[in-house]
């Protein structure tokens, strides 16, 4: 996996927290490969408001970002992304807009038990375990904090969700002929309105080193419901070594199609899941889909180099554990059914607000190269 970046910033000297309401600028473009779509181009724009020198956990006051990429295999997102989580005391908001289309999406069919063979991959049919999905997103959150690290989250979006099926005979082409992907909801527009609460202790929000952070959500959609819960746990106990564990849980209640069961909600965005880099790494992305689901993971991150708040080098070894639950079945604490990974991943962290990870995971099924300008978890 290969990163290229090339980076400029312009913009005064920072001044006291209190004073600070300057903007920089940051553009730079960079490449990288990944498994499932090949080499990908991309470009990143932000307008930021800086914290300065205080330490407080947020990467900026406030932040206006715009990020463009395609990839050879047909895949591209254009987000365009405004994040204040340090202008207001007390408040955070973010509102994101996206156009993406994911040109090889997992689709290996509905339920935990779906199975994988490498002989129906075969020229007829190089698709047989892929779709296409085209999203359209507008997302709001607004959080007030209570008291100390409480706080209240309320949140809406509208998504336009559609499915193409790709050349050749293919696992969601037969589900979609069958009724298992109701023809209703392809497309499929969803209204959510969001509630929740979320306890965030960690010292910093880009790359934690100690901390919890937890949340408790409730979702209504456009035909079901979704009610989630998360939590994350950093641990330094001694200097270059950081340890990380996640546990979280979803269920629906209600209709849901696919376009909602192949992701799971967070306060921050929702993700892909089951598998992927931000569920189960070494899994295909949305390798099991389902209502109901349970991750579970730990991290041991070793620093190579160490300036923090200048320049981190980590080297990371994890442990990845993830389900999903059938229609009907309830998704609950259990070590029964678990599809299980594991990996190593190398993560740079520039100053307060950017971090790039790169890696290699595996899992029953084969491996994946990773790539993530966040943390897994």
């Amino acid at each position: 996996m290969v990163l290229l970046a090339a980076a400029g910033t312009a913009g005064p000297l920072p001044l006291p927290l209190a004073a600070q309401r300057f903007w920089r600028t940051t553009l730079y473009p960079y490449v990288y490969y990944s498994s499932i779509d090949g080499f990908w181009g991309a470009a990143h724009f932000s307008k930021y408001s800086p914290i300065g020198f205080a330490e407080r956990p947020e990467p900026n006051s406030a932040a206006l970002t715009l990020d463009a990429s395609a990839s050879t295999q047909g895949s591209y997102a254009i987000v365009a992304d405004a994040q204040a989580p340090a202008w207001w005391t007390g408040w955070r908001a973010a509102f994101t807009l996206a156009a993406a289309r994911a040109n090889r999406l997992g689709y290996y069919g509905l339920g935990n038990a779906t199975v994988y063979s490498a002989d129906s991959v075969m020229p007829g049919r190089p698709y047989f375990y892929k779709v296409s999905r085209t999203t359209s997103t507008a997302r709001l959150t607004v959080q007030r904090r209570v008291v100390g690290p409480l706080r209240l989250l309320a949140g809406a979006a509208l998504q336009h969700t559609d499915y193409r099926e790709l050349p050749g005979e293919s696992m969601f082409a037969r589900d979609h002929a069958s009724g298992a992907v109701d023809s209703s909801t392809v497309p499929f527009t969803d209204k959510v309105v969001r509630a929740g609460v979320v306890m965030d202790m960690r010292d910093n929000e880009v790359d934690p080193h100690r901390g919890v952070f937890a949340e408790a959500l409730y979702a209504s959609g456009t035909g079901y419901t979704r009610t989630t819960a998360a939590a994350r746990v950093y641990l330094h106990p001694v200097e270059r070594v950081i340890l990380a564990a996640r546990l979280a849980g979803e269920r629906m209640g209600g209709t849901p199609p696919v376009a909602v069961q192949t992701t799971m909600e967070s306060s921050e965005q929702p993700f892909i899941a089951v598998g992927g880099y931000r569920s189960l790494r070494g899994y295909y992305d949305a390798r099991f889909t389902g209502p109901g689901k349970l991750l579970g993971g730990v991290e041991v991150r070793y620093a190579l180099i160490w300036a923090p708040t200048i320049v981190e080098l980590m080297l990371v070894g994890f442990y990845d554990e993830g389900r999903v639950f059938d229609a009907g079945q309830p998704a609950k604490l259990t070590s029964a059914g678990l599809h299980r990974s594991g990996g190593v991943e190398l993560a740079a962290r520039l100053l307060r607000n950017s971090l790039v990870v790169v890696g290699w995971g595996k899992g029953s099924e084969g491996s994946q190269l990773l790539f993530g300008t966040t943390w897994s978890y």
